[in-house]
């Protein structure tokens, strides 16, 4: 993956040559491009041109069929469960997946507010201004209020995710934080101050997936896709009978974890959606790593720090390392990759088995991936 910055000077044409050079350089027996014979690209809009035609000219890639994915922050996770689905059914052996966002650039930096704009002149029931943070303001609001968990526990998540990004040299934001800082911090939307949100950033990354018979051509130590889930729910808030929990969540973890075989307690390391603090938290709870309203026991007691039970988002996550939300699955894939090969930069010791999760919309749609080491 590319670092997820401010690349002001830089296309998405630009950023895919990089993420995919390092990609084709991780492959410990080389690769050849013209091995690949599918691709998914996921991203939400671009100004550079045709996403497709795009991906396959800043690439040299022309003659291989491919496929733009976009289904809001889980859009990383769907471009790996559909080339998974390409694989699988036999169209191809080797796919190349890649997800990239701009949303710093002039033209598209205010891409996840366009509903305001959309909905301005409306005149029907549709959530007026209902921007990302505003929606799942209303979730965690709601949480805070029937759970015991409090603004502190939330500011714990911030603390804890810029702790752990402090080491990756591609996060965006690395600097340490205390729970006083965010507590103090200019309110965004109730209950989200500044330092409860993750910074919107440019970005790709790219993972290679290629079929079981033919995976020895390229390693001798490959981590596999145990199971792959989507979940769905209403975007429209009025319709949610709970406003304490995702069910596209839920739903999303129930189908990965029943095609891999495996439940919650398997799961050694885990990158968890934090777009905003509070949803790592409710997370915790619909991905099945603890009971209802009892998240705030895992951050209290250190459970999901490097050095705990279950660390989430080693990487940072997204409030530390930034959230091109087209490259952000993708990019957890790597950050996993890395760890169940025992080369993260912050790598949790024994972790064989790990678990991404983005979820958007806002709280509509979830992706969910589970990889393993064996």
């Amino acid at each position: 993956m590319t670092p997820f910055a401010e690349h002001f000077a830089l296309g998405i044409k630009d950023l895919l040559p990089m993420a995919f050079a390092e990609c084709a350089a991780s492959v410990d027996k080389g690769i050849d491009k013209s091995a690949i014979q599918a691709a998914w690209f996921g991203e939400l809009g671009t100004t550079d041109g045709f996403p497709s035609g795009v991906l396959a000219d800043a690439l040299g890639l022309p003659d291989i069929p491919v496929t733009r994915v976009e289904n809001a922050c889980a859009t990383g996770h769907d471009a790996v469960r559909n080339a998974l689905f390409g694989i699988a059914s036999g169209a191809c052996d080797v796919a190349l997946v890649l997800g990239a966002d701009k949303l710093r650039e002039t033209a598209t930096k205010n891409m996840l507010w366009e509903w305001e704009a959309m909905t301005r002149d409306m005149a029907w029931d549709y959530p007026l201004g209902l921007v990302a943070p505003a929606g799942f303001a209303l979730h965690v609001t709601r949480y805070l209020h029937e759970s015991p968990a409090t603004r502190e526990h939330l500011a714990m998540v911030a603390v804890k995710n810029h702790r752990h990004g402090l080491r990756n040299p591609k996060a965006r934001l690395r600097f340490e934080l205390t729970v006083d800082q965010v507590l103090d911090a200019p309110i965004v939307v109730s209950p989200f101050g500044l330092y409860d949100c993750a910074p919107q950033s440019d970005g790709a990354a790219a993972l290679l997936l290629v079929a079981e018979d033919v995976v020895d051509r390229y390693t001798d130590d490959p981590v596999w896709v145990r199971g792959v889930g989507l979940g769905l729910d209403s975007v429209m808030h009025q319709h949610k009978r709970d406003m304490t929990t995702f069910p596209a969540t839920v739903r999303a973890a129930e189908r990965a974890f029943a095609m891999a075989g495996l439940t919650p307690a398997d799961i050694d390391v885990a990158e968890v959606h934090d777009f905003f603090t509070g949803v790592e938290l409710m997370s915790y709870e619909d991905l099945g790593f603890t009971d209802r309203f009892e998240a705030h026991k895992l951050i209290e007691a250190g459970v999901t720090d490097i050095g705990g039970a279950l660390p989430v988002n080693p990487s940072g996550g997204l409030k530390s390392k930034g959230h091109p939300p087209g490259a952000t699955g993708v990019a957890q894939c790597v950050e996993l990759f890395e760890q169940l090969r025992g080369q993260a930069v912050n790598q949790v010791d024994g972790a064989r088995i790990g678990l991404a999760h983005n979820i958007g919309g806002p709280t509509a749609v979830a992706g969910v991936t589970i990889l393993s080491s064996n």
